[in-house]
């Protein structure tokens, strides 16, 4: 053996916790799409950090939640289920000073596995003064034997290193399994239609619907250059389409050139970007249309 570590690291945790900001923090750059309403990531996403020692393929997954009326929030909740299934490790990402029944059930679907774990308590900046952290940190180690815990703050950047370290050394010992230049195994494509759906979670924050979704239609490098990208925004009743659109159209042009912005900076490239928005009455109860999105 080589004395490299590499394995699957599964992010599994209740919703709105910061596994998307973690893993952004820890590639030293941004994938996952991150906003402050929960449920924000619906797909299972690999990214790829190459550390010393070895290599870590971060899981990002849904958050686990126990409200599971809507066939979207079924296959959320399957897909960070079968994460769990695939993976060598799990950081189970919690929120300091808050212990709730959907961490309690999380903690339950890992002790299931019977995969070994580390608890990344996150959010620590917010804890004033630091003191209070200690028993609630004594009481975790109470609740299942963590291989460690480690206090982190995601959005700051702090306590990374050790984090990565805890992890990598609960890595079985194996050469990378990925190329060294690879970030993640999601297609361009994916990242742009879920940058536009950030933007537009963003944009319209409590006037966004749950039932919104985004499907890149096609893809052509035009003969300036600049990648022409055609998208559409589905929401799932009538009535949602004018809030999407705005007064005379200037609310979509705004999530326009907030995508295109960003994503010119993330892919490195000049994109001109097309919205349309289109009704699709309850798609996200519809098991057709949830493929279709790559949802299922």
């Amino acid at each position: 053996m080589s004395g490299l570590r590499s394995g699957f690291v599964a992010l599994v945790g209740r919703p709105n916790v910061g596994k998307s900001t973690l893993l952004n923090a820890l590639l030293g750059q941004k994938l996952s799409i991150v906003t402050p309403r929960p449920q924000t990531t619906r797909h299972r996403v690999i990214g790829v950090a190459n550390v010393e020692g070895g290599q870590i393929a971060f899981v990002d997954t849904p958050g686990l939640h126990l409200g599971q009326k809507r066939a979207l929030n079924r296959a959320m909740n399957r897909a960070a289920a079968s994460a769990l299934a695939d993976a060598d490790l799990v950081a189970f990402v919690i929120e300091a000073l808050r212990w709730t029944d959907e961490d309690e059930m999380v903690l339950q679907r890992l002790q299931h596995s019977g995969l070994p774990s580390v608890a990344v308590v996150n959010k620590v900046d917010r804890v004033k003064p630091r003191e209070r952290l200690l028993p609630f940190l004594a009481e975790l180690a109470q609740r299942h034997a963590f291989r460690e815990i480690v206090p982190v703050s995601a959005q700051k950047g702090d306590n990374l290193q050790p984090l990565l370290r805890a992890l990598l050394a609960a890595l079985p010992e194996g050469e990378a399994m990925f190329p060294a230049d690879m970030l993640t195994d999601r297609s361009e494509k994916f990242r742009i239609s879920e940058t536009i759906r950030e933007k537009l979670t963003l944009e319209l924050v409590e006037e966004l619907p749950y039932g919104i979704a985004v499907e890149v239609e096609s893809m052509q490098v035009r003969d300036d250059g600049q990648l022409e990208v055609n998208a559409v925004i589905y929401v799932d009743r009538a009535g949602q389409k004018p809030i999407v659109i705005g007064a005379r159209g200037e609310r979509l042009k705004r999530i326009g050139r907030a995508a295109r912005t960003e994503l010119n900076r993330l892919l490195g490239k000049r994109l001109h970007l097309n919205l349309w928005v289109k009704v699709r009455e309850n798609w996200a109860d519809d098991a057709r249309a949830l493929a279709q999105l790559g949802l299922e």
